[in-house]
């Protein structure tokens, strides 16, 4: 029996309902299985990313792609080779080494000079001096040797004897000599204790538990609260010297940001929610200014306030505050290279172990950065106009080239990963990144502050957290005062010594500013 027309038209119909209904759902599948696809390929960049941080070598160092040994500048290349042979490098035993006499011949560095000599002479006994033709050797010169020895440090109490003095014809009149004027002075610390307490601690990490334990070997009870109180106690006679540094840094025309987190326990907020060190770093070689400051958040307001009255450029990384507080104080606002470089490692980090070697959009666009850093590094030393002149002549074409690359890759990279995140962040702060070409004074990033930071995100590590917003204040001027010294090419615990023991007398603004680390460094 034949089917109808209509019901084989029908069943032709349907068919294609079915088909069609088929096809949406295949599409829709496969629309699925890519975006799964999509986000287990960010996961797994994420996920290598990870453990590169975590596991991998915190430096930011390329492996060499093919066609790509132009990425490393000499010094590198000769360490990476150096490694990769077995070859132990010739490196100074000791910075206290000085250079070796151009006399041409090969040998040690002596030891330097300024170290104290305690001399050790051998002698040959009354026996061994007799020649066997029965005649005594007469001395005619000596071999020296020099070895680098080390005293451990020693406690000691400092007694102040203060005379009195009387009248033998009135016995009325009785006089006692005054005690030098004190930094803390209900205390028993000596400015000498004090500047090894803030060195070890702000200089060299060690935490204040670390350090009691470090008295008590010597027979000395110096618990952590006491320590603690000390430094908080600073404070307040440090504050002048810090307020000078505070005015010359909104003075000198282009500043520095930038923040990191620290934990403080005992605060108006929740003890594991986020605070904020920031640091501004200012002025030229030796004449440097760092200045740390805490702040319980990482709001504009924060960023407004530190770079109030200021005038000319702030150059800092991308994080948004900093620039409507750029635009609010009417400062120029300079980007960061370091931080478009980091990204793009970041995206290198991502790949997987056996594309990190291959030639990528990735090394590519860090090879072009570091032709920037190149020039930076071949200039530094010159003056302004010949800087400009050279950034004019060199840098700027190369701007021009990375800007047209980076543009072409945006368009075709997907935007999600980590390489077009990198992509995104270049082209989006082009306009700040490219300001440093303006003007000579300006550097090509923020890592001078990055380094100021680095300290502290070390001391961090040790200590964990601060107990009290005083303790995170005291601490901010503390790092301050050391940074600032160390900046300025001083010893750390020699300054604070002589810090210590002459800032009471300071009386007038000349006497303050007279302490300041780079006024210590004119003299």
């Amino acid at each position: 029996m034949l089917e109808s027309p209509s019901i084989g038209a029908e069943s032709a119909l349907n068919a294609l309902d079915r088909a069609a209904l088929l096809e949406a759902e295949c599409s829709d599948l496969r629309a699925r299985i890519e975006a799964r696809d999509q986000r287990i390929r960010l996961l797994e960049e994420a996920l290598r990313v990870l453990k590169a941080n975590t596991y991998g070598p915190s430096r930011e160092r390329l492996s060499a792609a093919p066609g790509q040994a132009e990425l490393f500048n000499e010094i590198e290349a000769t360490l990476e080779v150096a490694e990769a042979v077995g070859i132990e490098p010739e490196l100074a035993a000791t910075p206290l080494r000085e250079e070796k006499p151009s006399t041409g011949k090969p040998g040690r560095s002596k030891l330097a000079s300024h170290l104290p000599r305690v001399e050790i002479r051998h002698e040959l006994t009354e026996t061994e001096r007799r020649c066997e033709c029965g005649g005594e050797l007469a001395e005619i010169g000596a071999e020296v040797s020099e070895q680098l020895d080390y005293v451990p440090a020693k406690v000691q109490v400092l007694r102040h004897v203060r005379v009195k003095y009387a009248c033998p014809g009135c016995e009325q009149c009785v006089k006692t000599a005054a005690l030098p004027e004190h930094i803390l002075p209900k205390t028993n610390a000596s400015p000498g204790l004090l500047a090894q307490l803030v060195t070890s601690k702000y200089v060299d990490s060690l935490p204040l538990y670390r350090q009691e334990a470090m008295f008590e070997r010597h027979g000395v009870r110096l618990p952590r609260a006491t320590q603690a109180a000390w430094m908080v106690g600073l404070t307040a006679p440090l504050q002048p010297l810090l307020n000078l540094m505070d005015e010359r840094l909104r003075c000198s025309g282009y500043i520095r940001i930038d923040e990191t987190r620290v934990q403080v326990l005992h605060s108006d907020k929740a003890p594991s929610a986020l605070h904020w060190m920031w640091v501004r770093v200012a002025g030229p070689k030796q004449q440097r200014i760092i200045l740390f400051d805490y702040a319980p958040s990482r709001g504009g307001e924060v960023a407004d306030a530190l770079i109030e009255g200021c005038s000319g450029y702030l150059q800092s990384d991308g994080y948004q505050a900093y620039e409507g507080a750029s635009e609010r104080a009417g400062l120029v606002h300079v980007g960061c290279f370091a931080h478009a470089r980091r990204r793009f490692f970041e995206a290198l980090k991502a790949l997987p172990n056996a594309q990190r070697k291959q030639a990528s959009a990735a090394h590519e666009a860090v090879r072009r950065i570091d032709a920037l850093y190149l020039i930076e590094r071949q200039i530094k030393d010159l003056g302004d106009a010949e800087r400009a002149r050279i950034r004019t002549a060199e840098a700027l074409p190369q701007l021009a080239s990375l800007h047209e690359w980076a543009s072409k890759m945006q368009h075709e990279t997907m935007p999600s990963g980590k390489l077009g995140e990198a992509l995104g962040y270049l082209i989006t702060q082009w306009s700040k990144l490219v300001r440093y070409v303006e003007d000579p004074r300006l550097a090509i990033d923020t890592n001078l502050a990055e380094n100021a930071i680095r300290p502290f995100a070390l001391g961090r590590r040790n200590w964990l957290f601060a107990d009290t917003v005083k303790g995170a204040k005291a601490s901010a001027a503390l790092y301050s005062i050391v940074s600032t010294a160390r900046a300025n090419g001083l010893e750390p615990y020699a300054y604070l010594r002589r810090l210590f023991a002459e800032l009471p007398r300071a009386k007038t603004v000349a006497d303050f500013e007279a302490l300041l680390p780079f006024s210590t460094v004119a003299a």
